[in-house]
């Protein structure tokens, strides 16, 4: 009961007109980031962040993620309109959401995906409320040794959910570390592999890496395949949006099966691009018509949608409780959180009760407002992208290179946005995970703080990694998740030669 006491006062922080605007405002936002290609969630809560710096923490978080909801739907409306999907998790949206509405069901696809992923993320934001309290209290036992094998274990999942690119998966989580390394020691304070650069002191700004990777990278390759939009006509009834509605129960088991493969991703580092394809490839599998998928088939709609804002939602979880972010864009969050003060993880609970439930009743209420927007904005947003790409595409640029100028007033960080965003693009042409590298960024000096501690407490021992029960099994399972993750590699490269002996 005493989680429901603390999300009503939640609900009493959320429910003023100067919130509820926020939302409003940081839905449209949102979903104008998710509309236009090159920007998406992670770059769009980026480039918004500096504006929030003098705000209260709890205004500001209920604006980014507003945008971050807003973003997830403007995402899915490019992926049924134009067949370009505005988010990476929204490329399976497109398998089956553009078919309908070439199919002249366009109506029918767009309510599909609202509703299911309205649905997703309205379950997603109660298992944050159901679990979050006993995460934030297990996490209270947590000695160094225990937080640093949790880090070790979110860039093991990573390893071990690359989808068949664990070695590149590694490459991109180490050079996250290793740019984490540059700048001022923070216990001795001695200078590292700064090589006389004054301005990289204070280190390398994950924001503006975040700005060059999925902004100015994304906008690099989008380029380079010559885009043209050749969408379909936008119109809403909401005649269409209630027989949609009445037809769900239809899609039930889909619709749950998805929405729980996407809280698991979301708590655990999957993210919601991995949750949507795996949902969409479950539901494919186990139709009774899996002829039709790809085609235009309703659950093909319902199964990634439902997925991918379940785990967005849920992303937010282990950020709150653990100081692990979930997905790219709940790493910039988290970063946000740092830059005002707070500190991630079960004493967040404790010192800032407001802040967490708070942020936490925004997400209910913002969801609605986002389901009840994006209905309503369709025809405004897709005649946006009526406009040429040669117009729109250097306004992103332009965009982008403000915001990397606005994070710190300075040069410097706009010069990391342009070599960032031609690593994004050679990371995107040789296929190698960004998000790894977003994540190594943000958790790069936490890792490397609990690690040292660990080893201060130990006097140097490595035996501090398996002196109970709890880290034992953490260190464990990161070892499984690793090797999981390598094994299949390592299993084929054995058998080739003998394969090509005669």
């Amino acid at each position: 009961m005493t989680d429901f006491s603390l999300l009503w006062s939640g609900f009493e922080t959320a429910l003023t007109y100067h919130h509820m605007a926020l939302m409003v405002g940081g839905v449209l936002l949102g979903i104008l980031v998710g509309v236009l290609p090159g920007l998406g969630a992670p770059n769009g809560v980026t480039l918004l962040l500096p504006l929030t710096f003098t705000m209260e923490p709890v205004s500001a978080i209920i604006l980014l993620s507003s945008m971050y909801w807003g973003a997830l739907f403007g995402g899915s409306t490019t992926s049924i309109l134009f067949n370009i999907p505005g988010e990476p998790s929204s490329v399976a949206t497109t398998f089956d959401g553009h078919p309908m509405a070439k199919n002249g069901r366009t109506e029918e696809a767009l309510s599909t995906a609202f509703i299911s992923a309205g649905f997703g993320a309205f379950v997603g934001v109660l298992v944050v409320t159901l679990i979050a309290n006993v995460i934030a209290d297990f996490a209270l036992q947590f000695s160094p040794a225990e937080f640093f094998a949790v880090f070790l274990l979110t860039f093991c999942s990573y390893v071990g959910m690359s989808g068949g690119r664990p070695l590149k998966t590694i490459v991109s989580v180490l050079l996250g570390l290793i740019l984490t390394a540059i700048g001022m020691d923070t216990v001795s304070g001695e200078l590292r592999l700064t090589y006389g650069a004054a301005p990289l002191i204070n280190g390398v700004s994950y924001l503006a890496a975040v700005i060059g990777l999925f902004g100015i990278g994304e906008l690099l390759v989008t380029v380079e395949e010559g885009l043209e939009f050749n969408g379909l006509r936008a119109k809403m009834n909401f005649k269409v949006v209630w027989r949609t509605l009445l037809g769900m129960p239809r899609h039930a088991i889909v619709l749950l099966r998805s929405t729980l493969i996407g809280c698991w991703m979301g708590i655990t580092p999957g993210g919601p691009t991995a949750a949507s394809f795996m949902s969409y490839g479950i539901a494919r599998r186990f139709s009774r018509n899996p002829e039709n998928f790809g085609k235009g088939e309703p659950a093909g709609v319902v199964a990634p949608e439902a997925a991918d804002h379940s785990a967005g939602v849920s992303a937010l979880l282990p950020m709150l409780s653990l100081g692990i972010p979930g997905s790219a864009t709940a790493a910039v969050m988290m970063g946000g959180l740092m830059i005002w003060g707070l500190q991630p993880g079960p004493m967040l609970f404790i010192e800032q009760p407001d802040f967490v439930w708070g942020l936490i009743a925004s997400m209910y209420i913002a969801n609605i407002v986002a389901v009840v927007l994006v209905l309503s904005t369709i025809p405004f947003f897709a005649a946006i992208l009526k406009a040429p790409f040669s117009i729109i595409g250097p306004i992103i640029i332009v965009v982008c290179l403000i915001g990397a100028y606005t994070i710190s007033n300075r040069m410097f960080d706009v010069y990391l946005a342009l070599i960032f965003g031609v690593v994004g693009y050679v990371f995107k042409k040789l296929d190698y995970p960004i998000a790894p590298l977003i994540l190594a960024m943000v958790l790069g000096d936490k890792t490397e703080d609990a690690f040292r501690q660990s080893m201060l407490l130990s006097q140097g021992s490595f035996s501090i990694f398996f002196s109970n029960g709890l880290v034992t099994t953490l260190m464990v399972l990161a070892a499984v998740l690793g090797c999981w993750g390598l094994l299949p590699k390592l299993v084929f490269r054995r058998k080739k030669p003998a394969l090509l002996t005669p």
